[in-house]
């Protein structure tokens, strides 16, 4: 077996210069995210969220991108999960995209605030039926005795919701993360990777710097 040190390889497939880069980051990702789309990447929306409580303490854990425009990049939960506390108590966090096939990452950090509940509910109401009851069954991030407890709540909720339209939790909805900042990370050759980072002006302009890989 290889020993993990000696696990490298070299990148090489594509380049991101200042010339080729859109000037608006949402444009340039949208570019990214639509090829990762038509590559048909495995779970292409996948990002990782971190958060942090008021104190500091880090976490991170894979969420589901469902939608975004100029005014963010949303995902949808458990407000009373671990990351909604820590989100309540520090609204700020990280998003990254890693599509490894590509040899590209997306970084991206600002503040987070709550969808509107009319939001929530219209994306609560696209979910499969399954989806929607899992949301009613599961207390996330909380203490669960059994798996058999968690599964005999889910049959029971199940069978109350089999006609009619299942409810949003008052405690499950949207976030969304308002850009500050956008970093853009391509592999390349020898390690030395194209990174142009993208921040955010006062007036809502952009301003666009390389970074030293």
């Amino acid at each position: 077996m290889s020993r993990i040190a000696d696990l490298r390889r070299d990148y090489a497939s594509r380049a991101l210069t200042e010339d080729t880069a859109d000037a608006d980051p949402l444009k340039q990702f949208t570019l990214w995210f639509e090829e990762a789309l038509e590559t048909q990447l495995l779970d292409a929306n996948a990002m990782t969220l971190a958060t942090a409580t008021a104190s500091g303490e880090p976490s991170a854990r894979t969420v589901l991108l469902k939608g975004f425009d100029e005014r963010g990049f949303v995902f949808f939960t458990n407000y009373e999960s671990a990351k909604g506390r820590d989100l309540a108590a520090n609204p700020r966090a990280c998003l990254l995209f890693f599509w490894a096939e590509l040899e590209r990452q997306v970084r991206i950090t600002g503040r987070v605030t709550q969808t509107t509940r009319e939001e929530s509910e219209a994306y609560f109401q696209t979910r499969p039926m399954e989806s929607q009851v899992g949301a009613w069954a599961s207390a996330q991030s909380r203490p669960v005795a059994t798996r058999a407890e968690l599964e005999e709540r889910y049959a029971t909720l199940l069978a109350n919701y089999a006609t009619g339209t299942i409810p949003v939790p008052h405690y499950w909805g949207g976030y969304r993360v308002a850009p500050e900042a956008i970093e853009f990370w391509q592999g390349r050759k020898s390690r030395l990777h194209d990174r142009l980072l993208y921040t955010r002006n006062d007036d809502g302009s952009w301003r666009r710097v390389r970074l030293a890989p």
